[in-house]
Parts: structure tokens; sequence; C-alpha cells
């Protein structure tokens, strides 16, 4: 037996915390893991592992592997096929490749969204250098996760980079996190790090969820729950209290801000429009007190008070949003909400307060890998592929189309590589199934990954990937973070898997684009070195690459304090916001004088959603389902690893009254349904989530019995292909269900 040795390396799928990974290595196999100090005596943030972290070697290389290449022989959707070698395969990509091209045009050609590799070489960028390449491709925007508040925090700053630096939270005097749950969803290293040391600081801290999450739990902070897709009258009923007792920052209104108030309204405009007005009821005889918040959102109207002069008169104060309110119906409200409170109580562009939206921040470049320009520059956004599957050739700028006034082609080829979106990550798993097993819509899919997910079921073409032990690498921070890190190879890639720049690079080859794909790099580690070192003109701290690689990190010295907007709210006038007023825009005109095909408030303000608890759908499906990013996955990573699941079981989270009223007793199988779908699970009983809400973690690996009802705790079964009205984006966390036991596993009542 041979000596083992460490290979350094970092995580690279779609977690924030891009934990160190020090891998012990013997005679060819992983046989454990370390990681970094949670306690380091140089003051740097630890890049300490979690328990999905420590579990990478058993996640990545059991038996359950894709072993070689495979083309689909029974109905698509099924997962029926056989095996292939990889010359079949990369000719049969090649040839279709072509054909699609020539029959439909290069707008007939889409990489879906994926994120099982977000390294710097990451394999749907590389396919998108391709296509581009050859033509060109149907491209999209936005994501899954941020859609919303990306798209809607430049209408009022004019960029969504609104971050402090996150040391600057122990400047404050009171932490708000608003739908912000960053112990399970781990959005990065510094966001748990600091919001501890901030309460072993002894700064008030304060949850805003239907669901009393683990960092509630774990920062021991006051929970406030409401319902679901009612976070802008919560708002709004805090911005009433703030406006009438005169708590809000006038200087700062009147320095940075058009549209709160008549007086501050942009020059030939009704001054009516101003959000003031519409707090007061001018403008539809409705004032939003804390009363009327409190009927809609389930929020006590003195909690609501209390709230809203803590806020105000705690300075400075953050109030700090997490993803979850704006993946709902009207996403984009929420996160223009709580941009509102920010400004309204002047907690912009100070030290100790939070300027809202996405909440990124950059001190340092990351490299980034060439892409060509497309030479087809329509986009569609991420979260309607499968209407443009459907009825692309409809689709117009009313559907979130740009470059261009209407696609010329349905998709006819998906490449879907290192990800489980087509299926399992997105809306209305049925429908989409269905979309898919259609094969005169879109004729061809390659999927390529590590494992049979839901999503490699639907490929005509399916390939072996490999993991991050065992290949080249180099992980970047999601948004904020001080470091890069390096995929060091551990072992040999298993069985006939392949790093999909590997085989691109073959079907290149066939069309004749092999010089300008690779630009003469044969292989991935010839990409990364040249590029480190084109970032190292830059980032001059940067060490040389060999000691980089050698030593798989790199944590940056030099961080200067970052606060967000710091110049702009000090002269606005010497450093204009980028809007077109030059101020932060609460009023929108570019909001008013463009066209939608749902409503679209000029304003920040409550606007019931569809599935919300105003639905009248409700008399069906009485019971609001949210979903959460739970502590044993990364999205869908990590659920065909049994050792986890015990560390977060499957369930259907209800409150005991909701509970009660049906029957269902603790750990009881139940039936979940609504129009789209039925789920079989578990019911886990308690109270830290609101009456009339239940929630599912997402990412569950979508298995359906016979029948078709999942059993193996997908939400997306029950979730919607409905978009957002502004930025068309994911709002999934919207979901009206009904819930009752289930007497026996054949599904009898």
């Amino acid at each position: 037996m041979g000596e083992a040795k460490i290979v350094h390396t970092t995580g690279r799928n779609n977690c924030g915390g891009r934990c160190i990974i020090d891998a012990h290595v013997q005679d060819g196999k992983i046989i454990k893991l370390t990681t970094d100090s949670p306690r380091r005596e140089d003051g740097l943030v630890p890049l300490c592992a979690c328990a999905r972290g420590m579990n990478y070697h058993k996640t990545f290389l059991g038996d359950d592997r894709l072993r070689y290449p495979m083309k689909r022989v029974g109905e698509r959707g099924e997962g029926r096929f056989e095996r292939i070698s990889w010359e079949e395969a990369v000719e049969t990509i090649s040839s279709e490749w072509a054909r699609i091209r020539d029959a439909y045009g290069p707008g007939s050609r889409y990489v879906n969204y994926s994120t099982g590799v977000s390294g710097l070489m990451r394999p749907d960028h590389l396919a998108k250098r391709l296509l581009a390449l050859d033509g060109g491709y149907l491209g999209y925007y936005n994501t899954y996760s941020t859609a919303c508040t990306k798209f809607a925090t430049p209408y009022m700053y004019g960029t969504d980079r609104t971050g402090n630096g996150f040391e600057d939270w122990l400047n404050s005097k009171l932490i708000i996190l608003w739908g912000h749950n960053p112990a399970e969803t781990i959005f990065d290293a510094g966001t748990m790090h600091y919001l501890r040391k901030a309460k072993e600081k002894g700064i008030p801290m304060i949850g805003v969820d239907p669901r009393k999450n683990d960092t509630i739990v774990r920062l021991d902070a006051e929970w406030i729950p409401l319902r679901p897709t009612t976070d802008s009258a919560l708002m709004d009923g805090m911005a009433y209290i703030i406006m009438k007792e005169n708590l809000y920052d006038k200087e700062f209104i009147d320095r940075c801000c058009i549209g709160f108030d008549k007086q501050h309204m942009p020059e030939g405009f009704d001054p009516g429009l101003c959000y003031f007005s519409y707090l007061d009821g001018e403008q539809d005889g409705i004032p939003k007190t804390p009363a009327w918040a409190s009927e809609i959102c389930g929020v006590p109207e003195e909690t609501i008070i209390r709230l809203a002069r803590l806020y105000a008169e705690t300075k400075p104060a953050a109030l700090i949003q997490g993803f979850g309110p704006q993946r709902h119906g009207n996403g984009e409200q929420a996160a223009r909400g709580g941009i509102m409170l920010a400004c309204l109580t002047g907690n912009v562009g100070v030290s100790g307060g939070w300027a809202c939206g996405p909440g990124s921040y950059k001190r340092h470049r990351t490299p980034k890998l060439p892409q060509p320009a497309n030479p087809y520059t329509l986009r569609i956004p991420s979260y309607l592929w499968t209407d443009a599957v459907v009825r692309g050739r409809e689709m117009t700028a009313l559907d979130g189309v740009t470059g261009g006034d209407r696609l010329r082609s349905d998709i006819k080829m998906i490449l879907n590589l290192a990800g489980n979106t087509l299926i399992n990550q997105h809306g209305d798993i049925n429908r989409t199934a269905e979309i898919l097993k259609d094969t005169s819509k879109c004729e061809f899919i390659v999927c390529s990954d590590l494992f049979m997910t839901a999503s490699a079921k639907f490929a005509d073409i399916l390939l072996p990937g490999t993991s991050l032990f065992e290949g080249e690498n180099i992980t970047m921070p999601w948004d904020s973070g001080d470091f890069l890190g390096f995929n060091n190879k551990a072992i040999e890639p298993l069985h006939e898997s392949r790093f999909e720049y590997d085989w691109l690079k073959e079907v290149a080859e066939n069309l004749g684009l092999k010089e300008e794909f690779t630009e003469g790099r044969e292989t991935t580690g010839e990409w990364l070195e040249h590029l480190y070192n084109e970032l190292r003109l830059e980032e001059t701290e940067l060490p040389d690459y060999a000691a980089f690689r050698e030593e798989g990190v790199y944590r940056y010295r030099n961080n200067p304090p970052v606060i967000a907007f710091e110049e702009e709210c000090r002269d606005p006038g010497k450093h204009p916001f980028q809007t077109p007023s030059g101020k932060i825009e609460i009023f929108s005109k570019r909001i008013l004088e463009a066209e939608y095909r749902e409503y679209v408030a000029t304003t920040p303000r409550y606007v019931p959603s569809f599935e919300g608890p105003e639905d009248p759908l409700r008399s069906k499906y009485p019971l609001q389902l949210i979903g959460w990013h739970t502590k044993r996955r990364c999205h869908s990573i990590h659920d065909n690893n049994l050792e986890l699941h015990k560390l977060d079981p499957q369930a259907l989270w209800m409150n005991p009254g909701d509970a009660e009223e049906r029957g269902i007793h603790d750990g009881a199988m139940t039936r979940i349904w609504n129009d789209r779908g039925t789920v079989h699970l578990k019911a886990r009983i308690t109270g830290r989530i609101m009456r009339g809400v239940a929630a599912i973690s997402q990412g569950a690996w979508y298995r359906p019995d016979a029948e078709g009802n999942d059993t193996g705790g997908s939400i997306n079964v029950l979730t919607s292909l409905r978009p957002t009205p502004l930025a068309r984006g994911n709002g999934q966390h919207t979901n009206l269900v009904q819930v009752e036991p289930l007497l026996n596993p054949a599904g009898k009542f």
C-alpha cells in the first residue's frame, strides 16, 4: 500500500461556499477529505466545508456514476439507453448540430441554464463559445436565482452592485434578515462568519420569513412570520408609519431620490403618482396603514408599528434581503420595496447601513473565458425556454425577447451540460416533461452529467462527465469574496468519463472550427494558466501560477472597505447614480412608458400575486407552498447521497393547526397536490412554519411512480411555469396546494 498524499482542491458546483477541500489520496483512491480551520490565526475568513463539502467524495464517486456514452432507445424521458462509443457520440452530435443549424437557423440552438460546474471552465460557456463561432445560438438573460432583484434593482439605482463589505455589518446597530437564510443556502464564506460576529457583538437581529429558518435559530433572532407574496404589504405598512410619524430622512430624499413625494417627482409627470400618494390612499382611496398591511400579510399591527419605528430610529441599520422573497409571482416588488425602505430611512451609502437589492460587491476581478460575440443577437429570459420550444416564433418583446422584434425559430436543439434544470429544477415538471417528450418540437437533446438524473433521462445522447476530483479548474466566489481557488486533479477520470472541453473540441474539429475554438490550447490546463496570467496583469497581488496551483487557494490581503453608493449619496451632482435622472428613482418613468403583458407598478407597492393569499383559487387549494434551500443539498446535487438524507430528511413542513384540521400527524405520509401534479411525502409538524403555509425544500430528485405521483419530494411537480411580470423571472415559491393524509402507499384514500 502506497503512502497517502494530500491534493488541494476547492468546491466548484453552484454553492457560494467554494470551500477548501483537501483530498487524501492513496493508491489512486480518495480515502478521506479535510478542510480549512474554522478559526484561523491570521484573522482571514475561513473557507471551511459544511457537511455537503465533507461528503463530496461519497456523492460524486459512487457506483451510480454514468460510465460511458449512450444513445436513447426508448421514448424520450423513459431513461432507456444503449452504450455507444465516444466516436459515435461525437459524430452524432456534430451531424445533428449542423443539420439543425441549416434547417432552422442558428437561433434554433440553445444551451440550457446549468450550474453543476461553476468554475472558470464551465461546460455551458464552452458550448456557447463553439456555437458563437458556428453562426450563433439563442441566448438568455437572468438566472433562476436572482432574476427579479437583479432586473428590478437597476431601475432604482442604475446597477445591481448594492452591497457594503460584509465586515461593515459590525458597524450596524440593527440587522434585519428579510427572507435571508445563509446558514443553509451558504451564499459565501463571509456571510454567516460576520453575522455570527455581529451577534457576538450584541447587535440585535430580526428574521422575517414564513418559516423559522436555521439562520434565525442559530442567531437567536426575533422571528416575524408573514404570508408568502405579501412582503411588499408589510413594507408599505412600515413605510406608512415612517411617513406619518416623520421618521423618514427628509434630507436624504431631497438630495438623492426622485418619486417619494410630490415635491420630488420628475418634471412633467403627475405629482399624484409619487409613492407617498400611494401610501396615503390618494391614488386608490386605501391608506396603507399597519392595519391594512396586517390583514394581508398576517403580521400583527403592533408588530408592524414596532418594526417600522425600530428600523427608522436605529441608526445605522441593515435590512438585508435574501433571494427567496423575489422568487415569487411579483418578486420584483419585494426587491423594490426593500430598496424603498433603505432609502426612506437614509441607510444607503453609509457605514453600517445596507442598500438592499442583490447586495453583491466585488473588490477583485475574476478570470473569464473569452466569448466571441454571438452573431445571433436575440435572447430570452432564462425561465421561458419551454415557451421557446413550444411557441418560439410567436415570442416578442412582450415575452421579454431582446436583441430583435421576435424570435425567428422555435428551439430545436438543447445542450444541457452539467445541469438538472431541464426537468428537476424547472417549473411544472409534468408540463415540461410533456413538452420534451414530443420529439417533433425539440428534435435533439444532449446531456452531460455524472448520474442518471431526471434531466439526463430526457437526453438523446447522454455523456458521462467528470467530478471536481478528476480534472483541473479555477473557482471564484459567487459574487462576494476575496479569494481564488484551484481544483487540482486528485484521481483519474472514472470509467469513460470526459470533461466537456475534450469532446467539444472534437465536435469543433468536425465543424472545421477547432483552431478558432481552442486557440491552440489542447487542454483545460493550458487555458487555466493563460487566463490566470491575464488576470495577474490587473490583480498584481496574485502569486505566480505554479504557486497558486500548488497551494490550491489564494486569499487576497489588500481588501479595501466597500460602502455601496457612498460617493453618489454624498454628492449625486458630482457622482450621479447610473439612472436616467442621476438619482435613485423611486418612481420609474421607464416602467410607466413601457408596455407589459401584466400590470407593473411605477413605484414600489404591494401587488397581489397569482396563487397568493388573495387568489380565489384558495377555496380549492388553501395552503401556500414555498420552497427553501436545504442544508443537505446544493440545489439538486447530493440527493443521491443517502448519508446526507439524515441531516434534513425530505418532508412537508406543516403548522400544527393546519395538520390537525386535516388529521395529519408528525411523520405521516401525505398527498400534496394541485392542478399541476401530486407529491407523496412525509409530514413534519412544527411550529417553525406559519399557519396557512407549507414548505418543501427544493432540489429533491423527481421520482414518479406508475401513476405519475412523485415519491421523491420534488416541489417542482407543484410549481408553475408562469413568469413574473417585469423580469419574466422564476416565481416558483408561489404555489397553492391542498394536503391530505395518504392512507396507503398505493395512493388510495
